[in-house]
């Protein structure tokens, strides 16, 4: 059983159903503070409704989920679970593509700002200097004044995740990051994620698992809404339930 002592997010006995089908069940996760996580499970085991009841899209229908250790996320609704600090990517990107890079980034540096600030915003040293650091981050610095129609699929995720950074969150949700990436663009993602984590919690769902390899974090398999295997990506793999449910023999 997973304790919310130095967690930045505890789920306990979360349960989810719709229309009787039940999504989440019994669902107990930890994550720590500065940990980067995997979420690996075939399709249907409840990982999009995992992060639909972090980010407060989706209400459980009992259980627990904690953020920072005392904020009940069950209460809140999107906007709020937002202001908290926590940033969710989705699967497709989704970036402003008539504008540039930079453009990018500074409107959601702006976004995170209270409406007052915002309509009198002029950018700072600080400001240009935070995007430029994430610049750097998000392997983007040679395309900063490129407009973002014309970026690679694996350079708008990049961008995206970006966007999120620009809001300084202190737990960050991606959803199959990878997808549709080329081998190169994989692999530069794990290095990426890798940097982003050395500031901030983030948790994975991902089906590559060279990808999940290269991450070289804890791993926690779903099934059927529930947590089967927690551990080392070999660890996991090595599991016979795991091994039955989704990697195949």
């Amino acid at each position: 059983m997973p304790t919310s002592k130095a967690s930045i997010l505890y789920l306990e006995n979360v349960n989810v159903s719709f229309d009787g089908f039940r999504a989440l069940n019994n669902l107990s996760l930890t994550v720590k503070p500065g940990e980067m996580r995997a979420i690996i499970g075939p399709n249907g085991a409840g990982k999009t409704t995992m992060m639909d009841v972090i980010t407060g899209k989706t209400r459980p229908d009992n259980g627990r989920v904690l953020f920072d250790e005392t904020v009940n996320l069950t209460r809140m609704d999107e906007a709020e679970i937002a202001s908290l600090g926590i940033g969710r990517k989705f699967q497709k990107p989704t970036v402003f593509e008539n504008q540039t890079v930079w453009d990018n980034l500074l409107l959601a540096l702006k976004a995170g700002r209270r409406a007052w600030d915002t309509l009198f915003y002029r950018m700072s040293a600080k400001d240009k200097q935070e995007i430029e650091d994430i610049l750097e981050i998000i392997r983007l610095g040679q395309v900063r004044d490129e407009i973002s129609a014309n970026l690679s699929h694996g350079q708008k995720q990049w961008l995206e995740i970006g966007m999120l950074l620009a809001q300084d969150p202190k737990l960050l949700l991606v959803d199959e990051p990878v997808a549709g990436m080329t081998d190169a663009e994989t692999e530069e993602t794990a290095r990426l994620l890798r940097d982003i984590a050395q500031r901030h919690s983030v948790v994975v769902v991902e089906h590559d698992m060279a990808f999940v390899r290269d991450l070289d974090v804890q791993v926690t398999v779903l099934h059927e809404g529930s947590a089967i295997a927690e551990g080392t990506l070999d660890y996991v793999s090595a599991d016979e339930r795991v091994i039955e449910v989704y990697l195949g023999r």
